[in-house]
């Protein structure tokens, strides 16, 4: 890997693990910063990990210790692909790799018009179109609205129905996205829509994230580059 990449993963860690405590305070769920990564004491939010390393080279020991794994389900976020939590407990959920689009970089135009939700209605609307049916929308509660570093992205069809979207989160060197969905076409759809929101919210930040497997291969086609690879572990 080389240093260029090594430096967008390290950006990438740090932005999703401030997203993950984002979503995690939301929640009532404190969280805390260490050199090695973020973690969170108690269990985190559905689908977010109760740790994220910011740093290759981590303890596996130590950073199990700093997640509560007595009740089942806990999670890390190994950003670098280079811990063996098995001694632990975890065994690997799933591999994914970290995605970067540089700052400014054109985006498709696409049908849909967006815009940044911003009160408890939209949200749910928001929540209940990304969600499709599964019982997972009030996963996004209205106290993610006061983060100032959030921004949840709405593509609505002409007559004002959701049916695509993304998270959004700034941090000092780079936007993250997130959580992106379209009700008709897939990724592909999505993914137009997402660019040209963040090209025009952020046009001097690079876009990070992760993705696999086919969300990953519509990222690339629509102009994102993977820069490294990363695990998530799961406590079973």
């Amino acid at each position: 890997m080389t240093t260029q990449k090594q430096l967008l993963v390290r950006t990438a860690a740090r932005n999703n693990a401030e997203w993950c405590a984002a979503m995690s305070r939301s929640h009532g769920v404190p969280g805390e910063f260490g050199a090695d990564a973020w973690s969170a004491p108690v269990r985190t939010p559905l689908f977010y990990p109760d740790a994220v390393t910011l740093a290759p080279g981590a303890a596996p020991a130590e950073l199990a210790r700093r997640i509560d794994t007595s009740v089942p389900g806990a999670s890390v976020k190994d950003s670098f692909a280079d811990l063996d939590l098995t001694a632990a407990g975890f065994q690997v959920l799933f591999e994914a790799q970290w995605i970067h689009r540089p700052a400014g970089a054109p985006a498709k135009a696409s049908d849909l018009v967006w815009d940044v939700v911003d009160d408890p209605a939209a949200l749910g609307a928001w929540a209940a179109a990304w969600d499709d049916g599964d019982g997972n929308a009030g996963l996004f509660r209205p106290e993610l609205l006061d983060d100032p570093s959030t921004f949840v992205l709405a593509g609505r069809s002409p007559v004002g129905r959701v049916t695509a979207g993304a998270v959004a989160s700034r941090s000092a060197q780079a936007v993250g996205v997130s959580n992106v969905f379209a009700l008709d076409g897939g990724p592909d759809t999505a993914w137009p829509l997402v660019s040209g929101a963040l090209h025009r919210l952020f046009p001097g930040l690079p876009v990070v994230g992760y993705e696999h497997g086919d969300t990953l291969a519509a990222a690339v086609r629509h102009g994102f580059e993977p820069v490294g690879p990363l695990r998530i572990w799961l406590h079973g």
